[in-house]
């Protein structure tokens, strides 16, 4: 079953319920803020920012407003009730300099080489993200040099750099961050 099928059963919509309120509870803001975080990344003020999986937007405004109306911030989803509820949020802080998406990560439909950097936050590992194919959709999107920031560290470190696409450009307030070779 995919993501999208299963978002849309009784079941599904539960857990979407049950996820958007951890995910927007007092006790994630307080242990994990999202500007503690962004600060772990090498991502900078007028840059060019694809955030995968933007879930509650928990990430998207504060990103928003760090990289500034110099900067352009893609907030991507697959799923209709993120979009719809981020674009919400989106508005209400009246951010010009956010773009959100209904989009799949493995095929982001963006320009190559067209993102200066990517934000992979609580996305991984997910069933539906197999990283073989995610990190080559990533390299594509990004300009050389471009770096990508994944939080929280996992697993995934070691396929990420095997798969010769990106180098480890150091870790910083649990957040990884490689560099697209």
């Amino acid at each position: 079953m995919n993501t999208e099928v299963f978002a849309n059963t009784k079941i599904g919509q539960t857990f979407i319920r049950i996820m958007a309120a951890i995910m927007e509870s007092r006790f994630r803001y307080r242990f994990f803020g999202p500007m503690k975080i962004l600060q772990g990344t090498e991502i900078r003020p007028g840059q060019k920012v694809m955030e995968v999986g933007c879930g509650t937007g928990f990430f998207t405004i504060p990103t928003a407003r760090f990289i500034g109306d110099q900067g352009c911030l893609v907030a991507m989803d697959l799923l209709p009730i993120s979009v719809e509820t981020v674009a919400k949020k989106v508005q209400t802080a009246n951010l010009k300099n956010v773009r959100v998406v209904k989009g799949d990560a493995l095929n982001t439909q963006l320009e190559a080489e067209s993102m200066d950097a990517v934000m992979i936050f609580g996305v991984i590992p997910a069933p539906m993200l197999p990283m073989d194919r995610l990190l080559i959709e990533m390299h594509r999107i990004l300009k050389p040099g471009g770096t990508m920031a994944v939080w929280p560290p996992s697993w995934v470190h070691k396929s990420i750099l095997q798969s010769g696409l990106f180098t480890y450009s150091g870790k910083r307030n649990k957040v990884i961050n490689y560099t697209r070779c």
